[in-house]
């Protein structure tokens, strides 16, 4: 499983298919030569999290800093254009849609295009140097909203540092 996959599932709205996986995701992450030493340490603290609270109450504050808190917003092209009405999200979103459909994915959920555990599930389809170059295409919005889960001291904070840190293209193979 790719790092890729793994960041998708736990930057999701929590339920019971990911409580009931964390022992999975977990081994996952052990054994995923992907993940580096230090991603995993940063992990640890929201799969302990994710672990010990109640569902219900995970599910609240996923919805308190995701869905109600517009700085926190995993649809990352709300941080470039703002509110859904700017005219040019809808071409940005289109092309998003069109990247999937070009690589014979479709998408059967009631999401956006943009929203980050989708396009890390794309991500994790890809070779690892083009995963990087796509995900350098949002490297500006990933570290806003890496810096301001940070400020908020969400503990998702680590997995978007995450994301942000792969989305380098810097770290493109030789």
């Amino acid at each position: 499983m790719s790092i890729y996959k793994i960041l998708s599932a736990l930057l999701d709205y929590p339920d019971q298919e990911l409580i009931d996986n964390l022992p999975a995701i977990r081994d996952e992450i052990d054994k995923c030569a992907d993940v580096e030493a230090a991603e995993r340490e940063s992990l640890q603290p929201l799969l302990e999290r994710l672990a010990a609270t109640p569902l219900l109450e995970l599910q609240e504050a996923y919805v308190k800093t995701f869905d109600l808190t517009p700085e926190h917003s995993l649809h990352l092209t709300h941080h470039l254009f703002g509110d859904e009405n700017d005219r040019n999200r809808g071409p940005a979103l289109i092309d998003l849609g069109e990247l999937y459909k070009d690589y014979g994915i479709s998408t059967t959920t009631n999401e956006l295009p943009d929203y980050l555990p989708m396009i890390l599930e794309f991500a994790a389809l890809l070779e690892g140097n083009e995963a990087t170059t796509f995900l350098s295409d949002a490297k500006k919005v990933l570290t806003v909203l890496a810096d301001n889960l940070k400020k908020a001291e969400s503990p998702y904070a680590p997995l978007l540092s995450i994301v942000k840190s792969r989305a380098t293209l810097t770290r493109l193979a030789a």
